[in-house]
């Protein structure tokens, strides 16, 4: 019989690898274990990041299937300056 992170702390600590990782340094993803998963969740700036993030959630994850739910956002700055008047 083999015992099982809690949950809560396996989030915790794929999260806590998500933050310190120089490859992603994400704070904005949200993290979740459910069942027999590991849902990541939340905005990120580039296809790239958003692998590196499966990634190293995936080798925290103990075997766990890691679930993506994280979305792509364009963060450019923008083309034409804004009229605030």
């Amino acid at each position: 019989m083999t015992v099982r992170e809690d949950p809560y702390y396996l989030a915790a600590r794929i999260q806590r690898r998500l933050a310190e990782d120089p490859d992603t340094a994400e704070l904005g993803v949200r993290v979740a274990v459910h069942g027999d998963a590991v849902y990541l969740s939340g905005d990120v700036a580039s296809e790239e990041r958003r692998r590196h993030l499966v990634e190293a959630a995936a080798a925290e994850a103990g075997g766990l299937a890691v679930r993506d739910d994280l979305r792509v956002t364009c963060a450019e700055p923008p083309s034409t300056a804004e009229d605030l008047r």
